[in-house]
């Protein structure tokens, strides 16, 4: 493991006794009886506009409309043997994480807390912490080798970070289950940096009392101590692929990029970055940097970067091409890819603009997956609907404290995710950067930009009402330099 993460106390004062006297029931508060109404409701098949924070709300979507978790569910069923393809850091992930709760366990034996550990699919693999409190969290099956993903035990510490980015509270009647109503957990998953895609998680649970706020900003660093051991793997893998795009580069012409395996571009010549719309980058776009790489906005490419992924077992010299639209509007091109192998496996794609070579790609080919597979969206709350949105319809989004307001061709909607930060991280490979401290820009939107008496300058996103998002003094060299201004 590498940093150091602070001690954990859930209790601000401990007893001489070993077991902490309960707070009472989580569902004594007016704030949490108007969740348990709101609750009932929900699983009666109801509709509910107020009282649910939007995470929560969005969770109990997915748990009763796509999982059809069971509501009365009290015991988290057992884990599944099926198959998946872990890749060589997660064993290093686990050890790390797997320390980290017993550190974390050991310092909590005498608040009444559990801390456990689950993979990628939801799994309890390890658990610590009070003795007491874990035989009570046994009758529930929250032990080693229950599932406790959101398919499975519906909204909870675990399943639902596995589904969302950054840490997550759900206390009492927030949980989908009502026979777990009567805990609150916190929890936060690790992620791969270049898919964005969870590895593992971390949680931290409590019987018949709440959490309190340190738990997070725990949570936030001990993640982030863990990932540390991913971003190098990703900064290594980038200069793989960097070298291959160099190479190949130097003894062939025409439109050549680099994507890492989520495909996102890590390097591009002048042609590409034109080609793909990636016009004022660097010609290398990101290496060790992960955030600075960048996403085209190509519909279909996600889809062919998995399939040609899934397709480089074939042999080393394989490569494979598909016809997409690049720029909208226009008619199709081809584009031919080759994997980028180290003796880890693929670590990124070269891809030719242009060129069609290999094997053909279909629809149906990334294992009967593609065509279920949907463009990347951004969640938002109104009234009583999750609204879908891609990220090109946002022109910017407003934080009002915790609350982040994405303003949109549809109005203003209320992001499920919470706090600017985590949905900056969300949809800065989207062209959509922090331009001030309460603001994101889609910088493909910008239309105008207005200087204001002192200089000061204001991005307008829409001609027509002139809305304009102030740009701080901070940020305003990068606009300028993004801008050529």
């Amino acid at each position: 493991m590498t940093g150091r993460v602070p001690p954990l106390v859930l209790a601000p004062e401990r007893s001489g006794s070993r077991n902490v006297a309960p707070r009472g029931p989580l569902v004594a508060a007016s704030s949490a009886r108007e969740v348990a109404r709101a609750w009932e409701d929900f699983a009666a098949g109801n509709e509910v506009r107020t009282g649910v924070r939007p995470e929560i709300l969005a969770s109990w979507y997915r748990c009763r409309d796509r999982y059809g978790v069971d509501s009365t569910l009290d015991v988290a069923p057992g884990a599944g043997s099926g198959a998946e393809s872990p890749r060589v850091d997660d064993g290093v992930v686990f050890t790390a994480l797997g320390g980290l709760g017993a550190m974390a366990g050991r310092e909590i034996e005498r608040d009444g807390g559990v801390v456990t550990v689950a993979d990628s699919r939801g799994r309890v693999l390890g658990a610590w912490g009070d003795s007491s409190a874990r035989r009570r969290a046994e009758l529930h099956n929250l032990a080693p080798w229950s599932s406790w993903s959101e398919a499975c035990t519906g909204t909870n510490g675990m399943g639902t970070s596995l589904e969302v980015d950054g840490p997550v509270t759900v206390t009492g009647p927030e949980h989908w289950c009502q026979g777990f109503h009567d805990w609150a957990c916190a929890g936060i998953s690790v992620r791969d940096v270049v898919t964005g895609a969870p590895v593992a998680s971390i949680n931290i649970s409590r019987w018949n009392a709440s959490l309190p706020p340190l738990v997070l900003p725990w949570l936030t660093e001990a993640v982030a101590c863990v990932e540390q051991v991913i971003r190098r793997r990703a900064a290594y893998e980038a200069d793989v692929v960097v070298t291959a795009f160099e190479t190949r580069a130097a003894r062939t012409r025409g439109a050549l990029v680099a994507m890492d395996r989520g495909g996102s571009v890590i390097a591009a010549d002048d042609e590409a970055a034109v080609a793909l719309g990636l016009t004022g980058a660097a010609p290398v776009v990101g290496t060790s940097a992960t955030a600075a790489r960048r996403v085209p906005d190509v519909p279909g490419l996600p889809e062919v970067v998995r399939w040609a992924i899934e397709r480089s077992g074939c042999g080393p010299d394989w490569c494979g091409h598909a016809r997409l639209a690049v720029c909208p509007g226009e008619a199709e091109v081809p584009l031919t890819l080759w994997p980028v192998v180290d003796g880890q496996g693929v670590v990124g794609l070269l891809c030719a603009v242009g060129v069609a070579d290999g094997e053909a790609y279909s629809p149906g080919d990334a294992g009967g997956q593609a065509s279920e597979v949907l463009p990347r969206r951004v969640i938002g709350v109104r009234d009583d609907r999750l609204v879908l949105l891609t990220p090109s319809e946002i022109r910017y989004a407003e934080a009002d404290r915790n609350t982040v307001w994405l303003v949109t061709e549809r109005g203003r909607i209320q992001s499920a995710t919470r706090g600017l930060d985590n949905v900056e991280q969300a949809l800065a490979p989207f062209g959509i950067r922090r331009v001030h401290r309460r603001y994101l820009v889609n910088l493909r939107r910008v239309a105008e930009i207005e200087r204001g008496p002192r200089g000061e300058l204001f991005l307008i996103t829409d001609g027509r009402s002139h809305e304009g998002v102030p740009v701080s003094r901070r940020h305003a060299p990068d606009v300028r330099r993004r801008f050529g201004i």
